[in-house]
């Protein structure tokens, strides 16, 4: 990374700081940048605030990008984010054709400063009902 990309994460950063001490939501921050290292647009975690599980700034990121972007602009941004997006938000990222992000913390580092989130389980099943499910599935994305 060149100094530039590093204030661009620092920003990320400070964002995160800001999520947490100013607005106490998890302390999360991103912001996506066009091609020339202009910010486009920033934003916090405010899943507490917000009342909503979905408020990651990398979500919010990416649906923006999705609705406000071409495909061709959306592929030459830079998402700088605080953490490594989690599996929700790595899932918008790839559906809404952004060209790639930087995060500061990985996934690893970021699960040994919080302690282990007890409960949450839940039991997945499947699949099933196959022949009935891909009726509304097949040929749509041919």
């Amino acid at each position: 990374m060149n100094p530039a990309e590093e204030a661009l994460l620092r920003q990320a950063i400070e964002l995160a700081r800001e999520a947490r001490e100013v607005y106490g939501n998890p302390p999360f921050g991103s912001l996506l940048a066009d091609a020339d290292g202009n910010v486009l647009v920033k934003e916090r975690n405010t899943t507490l605030t917000d009342k909503d599980i979905t408020a990651h700034p990398e979500l919010k990121l990416a649906r923006w990008a999705a609705r406000e972007l071409d495909p061709e602009t959306a592929a030459a941004t830079t998402m700088y984010t605080s953490t490594q997006p989690c599996g929700m938000c790595t899932g918008a990222i790839e559906r809404s054709g952004l060209g790639r992000v930087v995060y500061a913390l990985s996934t690893e580092q970021f699960l040994s400063l919080r302690p282990p989130v007890v409960g949450g389980e839940y039991r997945l099943e499947g699949p099933a009902l196959f022949d009935e499910a891909r009726v509304p599935v097949d040929g749509y994305y041919q």
